[in-house]
């Protein structure tokens, strides 16, 4: 019997020796839509078992409480006379590039022509500087009447009207559009040579040794950044359609980006500070030591949505679902449910979880793999229309969210 059995059991040794022998599977890389390339844009909600008509009711509810709905409670968009309109921020009583621009993104995504056009017209009146060391930029708060508060710009403000212009060039056949995107591209960086230096502490908006975008490009507040102002998604298309001196500096610049999202984000909670060296280490406002802009809050909400944007368009760093999975998968695993304030090492700092923040995390859930990821885009199906005091940040980025996970944010490609 022990001479019988090896003989016996060879074959099953061999086919043993075989299997171990095997060279381990590929790895299953996650698969991006690539949806610039090939025009098709992911339906989250579809995969949730919705209808189109679900869909369109709720996106449909979500544009008419937001824009047309109650002065007091509900909207945001406020008309001025027969052709100009603003986006209000309700609890600062204010009005924002930011919100201005995200407007006009909303609608050219929506086919909203009028309400795009009303907004662009009281941007450029009240909020475009057209002489003087900003001349092309944009004071990033108003009051509602259109008087100047904050007279710097802020970064996000000009890169959504950018890409929001080029869009509705596309989408409207309308070059004007286009023109009016260069411009505030060239200003961007062209700033300080147009100066012929930094004049009155005025600067380029993006450093161009580093790169990348700037706070705000005024003095100190140009020499760190705000990661949830990069926007790799937006370069790649500049880097299509700006000013062609300007083209290679911009594909450049998204590459920048994608590398300044691995540094600043933390290994284990995967949340990213409001501001950050150019480097990726959080960063207090310079004018305030005593800030909390070295934690995780409102600005850095967005930055999971930047990124799932990137690759749900462009689909070029798969390290992208690495980090939609590392943060949805820590936030998924505070008890009993996560806020929307942390230290990045994940101290809570809040005790509210806010509007927008659920909405952003279904938009990063579109670039993950994890099992969680199912139960933001969830989140954002049951979320209520945001209302009351803090409705236009929360709002605004509700509006966004909805856009993405129904497939309606798409690239417009002007010709």
């Amino acid at each position: 019997m022990n001479r019988i059995l090896p003989v016996l059991c060879l074959p099953l040794a061999l086919a043993a020796c075989q299997a171990q022998a095997q060279p381990a599977p590929p790895k299953i890389m996650p698969t991006s839509p690539q949806s610039f390339k090939t025009g098709k844009y992911r339906n989250a909600f579809k995969e949730l078992g919705k209808s189109d008509a679900e869909i369109k009711s709720k996106v449909d509810a979500a544009w008419k409480q937001l824009f047309y709905g109650d002065d007091a409670t509900q909207r945001v968009y406020y008309p001025v006379g027969a052709d100009m309109a603003y986006i209000k921020d309700i609890g600062n009583n204010d009005v924002r590039t930011e919100g201005m621009s995200y407007g006009m993104m909303i609608a050219v995504q929506l086919d909203k022509k009028e309400e795009f056009d009303r907004l662009w017209k009281w941007s450029q009146k009240y909020m475009q500087y057209h002489e003087g060391p900003m001349k092309g930029y944009f004071a990033w708060q108003c009051d509602d009447k259109g008087n100047k508060k904050g007279r710097t710009p802020a970064s996000d403000g000009e890169e959504y009207f950018a890409t929001a212009l080029y869009f509705a060039a596309a989408r409207w056949k309308d070059k004007n559009y286009r023109d009016e995107a260069d411009t505030i591209l060239r200003a961007m960086i062209h700033k300080e040579e147009d100066n012929g230096g930094v004049v009155e502490n005025v600067t380029n908006m993006f450093d161009l040794k580093e790169k990348q975008v700037v706070f705000v490009p005024n003095g100190d507040a140009a020499k760190f950044t705000d990661p949830s102002y990069h926007l790799p998604a937006f370069y790649e298309l500049w880097a299509l359609w700006g000013p062609k001196a300007d083209r290679a500096f911009w594909k450049e610049a998204a590459t920048v980006s994608r590398r300044h999202f691995r540094q600043a984000a933390h290994p284990t909670t995967g949340l990213y500070p409001d501001y950050a060296t150019f480097d990726g280490k959080p960063q207090k406002a310079p004018w305030n030591p005593n800030s909390t802009n070295d934690t995780f809050a409102s600005d850095a909400f967005r930055v999971g949505g930047n990124i799932a944007m990137d690759w749900l368009w462009f689909g070029v760093d798969p390290w992208q679902v690495e980090q939609s999975n590392r943060m949805l998968e820590w936030l998924a695993a505070q008890k009993p449910s996560y806020v929307s304030g942390y230290t990045v090492e994940g101290k809570p700092t809040v005790n509210y979880k806010a509007g927008g923040h659920v909405a952003m995390n279904a938009v990063a859930a579109m670039a993950a793999t994890t099992p969680v990821a199912k139960s933001y885009i969830q989140a954002l199906w049951d979320a209520p229309i945001p209302s009351g005091q803090w409705r236009y940040y929360d709002g605004m980025l509700y509006l966004f969210s909805m856009l993405h996970a129904s497939g309606n944010y798409r690239v417009w490609t002007p010709k």
